[in-house]
């Protein structure tokens, strides 16, 4: 249901928005408005708007939308400054010639878990469902659910509140699944999600734990449930010291000599 427009700033408004074109790559205005959980009189007009300044593309041809130039080069700027992404750029390309599989980058970003990041491996068969910007409800995936599994469970149950609505999209997941794969997680040190989100797809996670114990990120390997569970010991054992790594900007100063 879309929320009340009292209830949130135009701002606000235009950064749903702009967030669920980031999540879709190209959408009509009906499933703009119904990602961004906004009327579709409000979301014209603010589409119309972001048009004009340049953070929107229309087609008339298929009457969609998209990100415009304006977007692109904000994007852009954004990737210059972000130190976490170059941080663990070296790790996800060692990660992905390890396991020759997709290995991800994840942030929290409220009550979801964004993409920052990816390398694909040379395994034919990709996880490509998963792409820079992409975003799914905190526990939806393996570094998603790392992103959650090591918060508070004060903290949990404030977002798997949140995420409840979002999960009639992943219909073999449910808010008890999710605790159950939280309570597995923290049991194991890892987070393991296989053939619940995507047929005969899974992905194996851990967090990357900043100083006050706090996850600030996840790092994944997405691929077949089966490539995950034969060589599971090895990819949590590579994860876990490439997150590490990331963890300590020192330790990634003295591999790149800088």
């Amino acid at each position: 249901m879309p929320e009340r427009s009292s209830s949130l700033s135009s701002v606000q408004k235009a950064c749903r928005i702009l967030g669920a074109l980031a999540d879709a790559g190209r959408a009509r205005l009906t499933d703009v408005a119904l990602h961004a959980a906004l009327n579709k009189v409000t979301t014209l007009r603010l589409l119309e708007v972001l048009a004009r300044e340049g953070f929107v593309r229309r087609d008339d041809a298929t009457k969609t939308y998209s990100l415009g130039d304006q977007a692109l080069v904000l994007a852009a700027a954004a990737r210059n400054g972000d130190d976490l992404r170059a941080r663990a750029r070296s790790s996800l390309m060692r990660l992905a010639q390890l396991s020759g599989d997709t290995a991800l980058l994840s942030i929290r970003n409220g009550a979801e878990a964004v993409c920052l990041d990816r390398e694909i491996g040379g395994f034919p068969i990709r996880a490509n469902y998963l792409d820079i910007g992409s975003r799914r409800p905190l526990g939806v995936g393996g570094g998603s659910l790392a992103l959650l599994a090591w918060l508070s469970d004060e903290e949990i149950d404030s977002i798997l509140s949140q995420v409840t609505p979002h999960l009639t999209n992943y219909p073999r997941l449910s808010v008890e699944a999710i605790r159950k794969l939280v309570k597995q997680a923290r049991a194991q040190g890892y987070a393991l999600v296989l053939d619940l989100v995507v047929d005969r797809m899974g992905g194996v996670g851990v967090p990357v734990v900043g100083l006050d114990g706090r996850p600030f990120a996840a790092l994944s390997i997405a691929a077949l449930s089966e490539r995950i569970s034969s060589r599971l010991p090895a990819l949590v054992t590579a994860l876990q010291a490439e997150a590490a790594r990331i963890a300590d900007p020192r330790r990634v100063a003295e591999r790149t000599g800088t």
